[in-house]
């Protein structure tokens, strides 16, 4: 039998002592503020709730954040951060455990957003996103400007006013908040949409785009600090200014972005040149310009004028060609009428073999020589004949009656062919004798027509020479109204200064020679244009 053993402490099930710890630990801490590190932090669970820990160098204490207070949070939660939290203590009794639930958590102090933005901002950089090489050249004169800004602040205000006063363009404004924990994704997806914009699409792409924030604290300006706004300026096609912050406030995005203006007025002057300042550099480039034109012209044209005084006058440039010319017109004539010469002569020696009184005398020794060849052939077939007979003779008086007989019938046959062919023959001969006739006759009018073709060519020729040899002649400047004046040796004179007062002179006109005595000097006269004229101021007579 079991004994009692007599006790007065009452007695608790684990799920009321679990409570009633619950409700003692909620009632002592309903409101804290807890300093720590986080630590096992892995984002928001499916459910959006989070779930970590705060810890020091000796104790460790559970945190959860429910999804609403999580969506209110001004910045993203991290491994390793310092922060203070702000919630009430409970319990959890499904495993005995003491935990905080957070509603407010902010950094612990500047230095250690400080601490994690450098942290960051070494990872960055050691992935090449910051390096000088990567970022690109501003263009000179955008047509279209994109500003990634609030589109209800006085920076967009500032930058529209600042772009009109320098130089009117297109202005596209993408509205993101400037602050808060969307401030990251908007500015991240402002950027990408802007570079997604296709070129001659109904909204133009920009050319330079402006990230715009005014001044604010670290924890304002802290959305501009998220990695993906860094990763999103550093992968902008478009070159991309960032205005965030005062001068001295520096963000991710100001190391990223390819150029950073000190103030959101310092970036759309960068962005935009000033109108009047162009023109007027325009129009002094385009002073220079017409000044250097005037002044090469001029060194051009003293140039010309150099070179011109240098080169020699029209007279002595044609007068080694002017000569060469006289001396060969007078080779000219003298060739024509040698080769006319010689031409000639070659003609008649073939026209003295082409006469009829050779063609007949030709016609006649050939026909001799066809007779003479005939009466050979008569004497010579009478002959063969009879020596043919002889030997026939010889031979019937040494064979019997009969063969002889025969033989004398074979050779009676074979004889009558030859004589039957000897009148053909000279038939024949007598054909070739009229064909030859023929032939001569054709060849003697082609002789006549090639002597009459050649005549005419060389006539039109030597007309042709002729003509030339007259128009480049000086009588035919002599025909238009002019004189030739001859010296006493018969030697042209070009100038007036030539002339001596009492020489004789002979004047050759188109139609004849007149003689004259020079009665003055012959200096020359100036005529009414200024050129200094040629004309003796003495009289002929």
């Amino acid at each position: 039998m079991a004994t009692e053993s007599p006790s007065n402490i009452v007695e608790f099930s684990v799920s009321e002592i679990s409570n009633a710890l619950r409700r003692t630990v909620e009632d002592a801490y309903s409101r804290v503020r807890v300093r720590g590190e986080i630590s096992g932090y892995r984002g928001p669970h499916s459910s959006g709730h989070a779930y970590f820990a705060l810890k020091d160098d000796k104790a460790r204490l559970e945190a959860v954040i429910w999804r609403g207070a999580f969506g209110k949070l001004r910045f993203r939660p991290e491994e390793g951060m310092e922060v203070i939290a702000t919630g009430k203590l409970t319990t959890y009794p499904g495993s005995s455990k003491y935990q905080i639930v957070i509603d407010e958590l902010e950094p612990a102090g500047a230095g250690a957003l400080m601490a994690m933005l450098e942290e960051r901002r070494k990872r960055l950089a050691a992935e090449g996103l910051f390096d000088a090489a990567r970022k690109q050249l501003l263009p000179f004169l955008p047509r279209v400007v994109g500003v990634v800004t609030s589109p209800t602040g006085a920076v967009i205000r500032d930058i529209i006013h600042r772009i009109s006063d320098r130089f009117a363009l297109h202005v596209l404004v993408w509205p993101v908040r400037v602050q808060g924990e969307t401030t990251g994704a908007e500015v991240s997806a402002a950027i990408a949409g802007f570079n997604a914009l296709e070129e001659g699409g109904p909204i133009p792409r920009p050319d330079v785009i402006i990230v715009a924030r005014g001044g604010g604290s670290l924890e304002d300006l802290w959305g501009f600090n998220d990695e993906t706004v860094a990763r999103a300026a550093a992968a902008s096609d478009i070159p991309l200014i960032s205005a965030v912050g005062h001068e001295t406030d520096w963000t991710l995005i100001d190391h990223a972005a390819d150029v950073r203006a000190p103030t959101p007025t310092a970036a759309a002057e960068l962005a935009v040149p000033v109108k009047a300042e162009l023109q007027a550099q325009i129009a002094s480039l385009g002073a220079r310009l017409a000044g250097a034109i005037s002044r090469a012209v001029e060194r051009k044209r003293q140039g010309l004028r150099g070179a011109a005084r240098g080169l020699p006058s029209p007279d002595q440039l044609l007068a080694l060609p002017r000569r060469r010319f006289d001396e060969a017109a007078v080779r000219l004539g003298r060739g024509l009428a040698a080769t006319v010469a010689a031409k000639r002569a070659r003609f008649d020696a073939r026209a003295a073999r082409l006469t009829p009184h050779m063609l007949r005398q030709s016609l006649a020794r050939r026909r001799d020589r066809m007779t003479a060849i005939a009466s050979r052939i008569d004497v010579a077939a009478g002959q063969r004949l009879v020596r043919r007979r002889d030997r026939l003779g010889a031979t019937v008086l040494r064979l019997r009656p009969a063969l002889l007989e025969r033989i004398v019938r074979q050779r009676r046959d074979s004889a009558r062919p030859l004589a039957r062919a000897l009148p053909v023959a000279f038939t024949r001969i007598g054909e070739r004798l009229a064909q030859g006739r023929t032939r001569v006759a054709d060849a003697n009018r082609r002789a006549d027509r090639a002597s009459d073709q050649i005549l005419a060519t060389n006539r039109a020729d030597i007309e042709t020479r002729a003509r030339l040899l007259k128009s480049l002649s000086h009588e035919a400047v002599l025909e238009r109204g002019f004189a030739l004046v001859r010296d006493p040796d018969g030697k042209p004179l070009k100038r007036a200064a030539e002339v001596s007062s009492g020489m004789a002179l002979s004047l050759q006109f188109s139609d004849g020679d007149v003689q004259a005595v020079a009665g003055g000097g012959g200096k020359p006269r100036a005529s009414k244009g200024g050129a200094p004229k040629a004309q003796s101021q003495g009289s002929l007579f």
